[in-house]
């Protein structure tokens, strides 16, 4: 289990999502650790993201790079290369 984050909220966004939690039937730590667990998937993927977009620049941009995934290729379902 992960340590205690204390965090300050206004009241009208403290009051509104209490209501989101209640309406859910869960507590608002809970709301606020899925909310937070969500938020923190959602960076992951977006980082993983950009950096897939950063190799596929590098390659388009080098010829050596583009000549090691043209020799690589895509496998063939069997196993065999082309």
């Amino acid at each position: 289990m992960g340590r205690p984050v204390s965090v300050r909220l206004e009241q009208d966004i403290q009051t509104t999502l209490e209501d989101a939690a209640r309406e859910r039937g869960i507590g608002l730590s809970t709301y606020l650790r899925e909310l937070a667990a969500q938020e923190a998937h959602r960076v992951r993927r977006e980082r993983i993201r950009a950096q897939s977009r950063a190799v596929a620049a590098y390659i388009a941009e080098s010829p050596e790079a583009e000549a090691f995934y043209e020799d690589w290729g895509t496998p063939a379902s069997d196993g065999e290369r082309p």
